[in-house]
């Protein structure tokens, strides 16, 4: 959460602004993400998987045949916003879809950057392999050229609504309060 509370606070240059839209963030776009069991994260990485076997099964069929949890790839993504992971400039628009149109930007992100790059993955031989693929996906031209980026996420996933989001929250939910 500091390299979060840490961009709010270069952007807005006020700390009110900054508490209330982490406070947004927190209470309302992600809720659970940064509480002790961290189950929203949880819930949204296992949501990623769900929507991954949909939307690119050889992906899921790769994850799965080596057992992959998306854990194991994703998690800095998500926790961080892809602060860290994705340059500032693209950072900052993501995060204006973010405040605007709520979390469901973070799968687009996500599903974007593992459809555009999906051969390159589908190379990966072992699960070492695997994450420095997911690692590498994150560089390069793509994600620098924030305007084709920013348009490519609102067209390379496909139809993604809330309602699809809220039902699989829901039966991953489910599924991770059971195993817990």
């Amino acid at each position: 959460m500091n390299f979060i509370a840490g961009y709010l606070i270069l952007i807005t240059k006020n700390e009110e602004e900054s508490f209330w839209l982490l406070d947004a963030l927190i209470g309302k776009i992600l809720p659970d993400y940064y509480s002790p069991e961290m189950l929203g994260l949880k819930t949204d990485q296992e949501v990623l998987g769900e929507l991954v076997r949909t939307k690119l099964p050889a992906v899921a069929a790769l994850m799965d045949g080596h057992g992959v949890l998306w854990t194991l790839v994703v998690s800095r993504w998500f926790i961080c916003l892809f602060v860290d992971i994705l340059p500032v400039e693209t950072v900052l628009r993501i995060w204006d879809c973010l405040f605007n149109e709520g979390s469901k930007i973070i799968f687009r992100v996500a599903l974007t950057l593992i459809k555009q790059h999906q051969a390159f993955i589908l190379e990966a031989t072992n699960v070492a392999d695997i994450c420095e693929k997911f690692k590498e996906i994150t560089k390069g031209s793509f994600v620098t050229e924030c305007h084709t980026f920013m348009q490519k996420i609102f067209s390379e996933p496909g139809s993604l609504s809330m309602t699809t989001i809220t039902r699989l929250r829901e039966s991953c939910r489910a599924k991770l309060l059971v195993q817990g």
